[in-house]
């Protein structure tokens, strides 16, 4: 469905009350307007660097990136790719404050810098053709921006069939990339890691034909933790609902050592956003209800506490404590909140999953895309 207004950015200021003796319901305070972005069809996501916002995207068939101040004011704009088409899908910012933007572009237009890629790992035993079944865009492309916007390098890993790259986790042992990748039966969910110098590791298959990775984290021992969805057999576990939402832990040597299943029968699950601290969001719809799941984990991948909430769109979590998702008409029973059309709200929660804070989004804003929690700007 295409969009016709124009994404901002919001400013919240977190108000925690005094206390939590009295069962008070909390009041719902009112996000500040900091900026506007950009036309949400050219928009893939937000990130910040430094006092910098910066926003990619596809814009005119090709990826891009620019950067504004919080007043609006662009700073800079650069197309990342000379290929049409590309497209930029997600971003992270590493230490030193370089953005890392990864995509996809086709093999024709492959970058002068690519490493030739090695073997894939498919422990499914997925069966893949040389046949494009979607599109060209079959090369995975990974762009490294600098804070003034310079492109300081780009590393590619080619693969048979069309690929769409959900995110990307980055530290200082390397580059984390998940998403889907396209197969004779469906699509599967692919991870793949490199490191500075763009050499690849093997691409992981996840799934043969019925399922996503949206979200990666990366942990100190060299393990990540995956977050999507799937509607057939992982690891020996089936399916429970018409989806269910996925968590799995995967070792350095790329061997899948846990995975956990969130599943409702008849009801389609997707964890789209997960954080380090193992906060996970993401959407359930059963029929016609659509609801906004927030679940916090332990290490062990055990629910430590969850919540379920009326929503429409895309689920985002940030931090150890913070949802932000699209409220739809209904009361939630811990706050004085009541919305007559579906309006962005952002829920705070304390180490024990209670609910402290609340802030909305004006009722003219139907999107939800990123939530960034900046030193110099703010969450």
């Amino acid at each position: 469905m295409k969009r016709v207004v124009l994404f901002a950015l919001f400013l919240t200021i977190l108000i925690t009350p005094n206390g939590k003796s009295a069962p008070k319901k909390i009041d719902v305070n009112k996000m500040q307007f900091l900026a506007s972005i950009g036309t949400p069809d050219e928009v893939s996501g937000v990130v910040a660097s430094g006092d910098l916002i910066v926003v990619y995207g596809t814009k005119a068939g090709k990826a891009y990136a620019r950067a504004i101040d919080s007043t609006s004011k662009e700073l800079w704009n650069i197309f990342l790719s000379d290929s049409d088409p590309s497209i930029a899908t997600s971003a992270a910012v590493d230490a030193s404050g370089d953005i890392w933007i990864v995509g996809a572009i086709p093999v024709k237009h492959e970058p002068t810098e690519s490493i030739s890629p090695p073997s894939v790992l498919n422990p499914d035993n997925t069966i893949i053709s040389q046949e494009n079944i979607v599109s060209d865009l079959k090369v995975i492309v990974i762009w490294k921006v600098n804070s003034l916007g310079e492109l300081i390098s780009s590393y590619s890993f080619s693969t048979n069939h069309f690929v769409s790259p959900n995110a990307i986790a980055v530290d200082n042992r390397g580059v984390s990339i998940v998403g889907v990748l396209a197969t004779d039966l469906g699509n599967s969910g692919f991870l793949i890691n490199t490191n500075e110098a763009g050499a690849f590791s093997k691409l992981l298959q996840i799934g043969k034909s019925a399922t996503a990775i949206e979200s990666v984290i990366r942990h100190g021992d060299g393990s990540m933790t995956l977050a999507g969805s799937s509607s057939e057999t992982i690891e020996g576990k089936k399916v429970v609902g018409v989806a269910d939402g996925i968590l799995m832990r995967v070792s350095k040597e790329l061997k899948i050592s846990m995975l956990v299943r969130s599943s409702f029968t008849k009801s389609r699950r997707i964890w789209s956003s997960s954080t380090p601290s193992l906060l996970l969001g993401g959407e359930i719809q059963t029929g016609n209800k659509q609801e906004a799941a927030v679940t916090k984990f332990t290490s062990k991948l055990l629910p430590k506490w969850s919540y379920r909430f009326p929503s429409l769109g895309r689920v985002v979590t940030q931090g150890s404590e913070h949802l932000l998702f699209v409220s739809t008409t209904g009361k939630i029973d811990q706050l004085n909140w009541n919305p007559k059309t579906p309006t962005p709200l952002l829920i705070t929660f304390d180490a024990q999953g209670s609910i402290v804070a609340a802030s909305s989004a004006p009722v003219d804003q139907k999107d939800v895309i990123a939530m960034v929690d900046s030193k110099k700007l703010g969450l």
